[in-house]
């Protein structure tokens, strides 16, 4: 009899082990509206315990079912079917956040990006009904896998500079960083509120174009100025809205973002990313509000987003390779981007960018290839496939003098651009410039541009007819509009094992 009770102990004792092991989160488990403070003593073990402070209360568990019980039409020497995990939902006002639009939320955005880091497929929650209002934070990893961040209200930072804590980084807002697997998604809007940056007097104020029917009307917008509405010097950063940095396979999709400070998306140092179904919204005259700038990234795809801004549309940085968009609206602003590259004499390498099914509108560029004097490197495998311009100046430009003012000194290096290809691009330009543009260096040529079935005409007003061409070599493979009889032919042997301009 001395042994009995310890022999019906041990079942007992093995449940509670594995009921106590049990998985919660895969059975969905959903942050409640409150923090959870850790019971004090024993009992009290329906909550689970997550870095970061504050215990996220689970569902009531679901009964394991019967070991015998098989899903119809399996049997028991089937291969093994591994069940997908159930998400795991962290709402930020689970741990303390209020989204009313005032209140800083800022900790209890920590909080549950601590909590879910910490969690396979775990979603951290912004609700539909609240607008939240954060300071500069940096959502850092590793996380376990699936994570996804769901912004389905507002999400904003303070309003302008005046409202920036003085202890928070200036340059950016928020930051996701060192992560694999992220996914940035939601029906809801980041809101940058920018406005406030943009007029500081440090940033240029240039004239904004407003459409007034048949004709544009230029306007100045900006409020605060300089004379004669020049910049004045003083301290001009303004902060990035969102930022990811060296993190790969990240998925960005779905929602609204408007009104950056600066730019709105920024790719440092990533790879595998793809961007999906982005609406990013700014005025025409927002100065240096870049939609989506991609940088020292590779395997990026950028997919059905619609852009207008005061900036590049899509910016490509040096150390990008293998940068494929389809079906992005842009405009106004500037365009769709490569560089600008080579600036302080450093090198540059970009490769095998392909831009496809685009439209382009009311934009000062269309698509454009800027690099600085002095530079070293090269732009390569460039396709730009079914384009569409409306009412676009500079519709198709290779700068190699770029230049942000006029105390740029000639140099005799450059990056060198080659292998750039123009296909079925048609539609409007603005006749204040010509349609076509190649600026290239005398002692780094541009080469292998091709052209086929190019046909730009006039907006309104006269036919600018002649394309300009300087130090650009490459084929017109069928009849262009405006002709371009400038490119020349062949290779110039100036270029010829010239390692200035290897990248990889």
């Amino acid at each position: 009899m001395g042994g009995g009770p310890s022999r019906l102990g041990l079942p007992r004792l093995l449940m509670v082990v594995a009921l106590v092991l049990l998985p919660l989160c895969g059975f969905g488990v959903h942050g409640r509206n409150h923090i959870h403070k850790k019971p004090h003593g024993g009992g009290g073990g329906g909550g689970r315990q997550h870095r970061g402070g504050g215990t996220v209360v689970s569902s009531p568990a679901v009964p394991p079912a019967d070991e015998q019980t098989q899903p119809p039409g399996i049997v028991p020497s089937d291969p093994v079917i591994p069940a997908q995990p159930e998400q795991c939902v962290f709402d930020v006002r689970a741990f303390g956040a209020v989204g009313d639009g005032t209140t800083d939320d800022t900790e209890a955005f920590r909080a549950a990006w601590r909590a879910a880091c910490a969690v396979e497929s775990a979603v951290i929650s912004v609700p539909s009904d609240g607008t939240f209002t954060i300071t500069t934070t940096t959502f850092t990893g590793p996380c376990k896998p699936g994570l996804v961040f769901q912004v389905d209200g507002v999400l904003m930072p303070p309003d302008g500079p005046d409202c920036w804590p003085p202890s928070d980084n200036r340059r950016q807002w928020l930051v996701f960083s060192n992560l694999d697997g992220l996914t940035l998604r939601g029906a809801g809007t980041i809101e940058g509120n920018g406005e406030g940056w943009w007029n500081l007097p440090c940033k240029p104020h240039r004239l904004a174009r407003l459409n007034t029917g048949s004709e544009f009307a230029l306007v100045t917008l900006n409020s605060v100025q300089g004379p004669n509405g020049s910049t004045l010097r003083g301290p001009c950063d303004s902060p990035t809205l969102v930022r990811f940095f060296m993190s790969r396979n990240l998925v960005v999709e779905g929602l609204r973002v408007e009104n950056s400070p600066e730019f709105h998306f920024r790719f440092d140092g990533c790879s595998d990313v793809r961007v999906d179904g982005l609406s990013i919204r700014s005025p025409a005259n927002s100065p240096n509000t870049d939609g989506i700038h991609v940088e020292n990234t590779q395997r990026v795809a950028i997919y059905n987003s619609m852009i207008s801004n005061g900036d590049d549309c899509i910016s490509i940085g040096t150390g990008s390779y293998d940068v494929d968009i389809q079906n992005v609206s842009c405009g106004p602003g500037h365009g769709i981007s490569i560089g600008s590259l080579g600036v302080h004499n450093s090198q540059a390498c970009v490769a095998n960018v392909t831009v496809r099914n685009a439209v382009i509108r009311n934009s000062d560029n269309g698509l454009r290839i800027k690099t600085w004097q002095g530079g070293m490197g090269s732009v390569s495998g460039i396709n730009f496939d079914t384009v569409s311009m409306e009412n676009v100046r500079n519709c198709i430009i290779i700068d190699q003098y770029y230049c942000l003012d006029k105390r740029c000194m000639n140099q005799s290096t450059a990056v060198h651009v080659t292998d750039v290809s123009y296909a079925n691009v048609r539609g409007s330009y603005d006749v204040r410039a010509a349609p076509i543009h190649f600026a290239c260096s005398d002692t780094v040529p541009c080469t292998n541009i091709t052209m086929s079935e190019v046909e730009l005409l006039p907006f309104s007003g006269e036919l600018v007819d002649d394309p300009f061409c300087w130090s650009a070599y490459g084929l017109q493979q069928t009849p262009t509009i405006p002709p371009i009889y400038c490119l020349q032919d062949g290779l110039p042997d100036s270029l010829l094992d010239n390692p200035d301009l290897r990248c990889r």
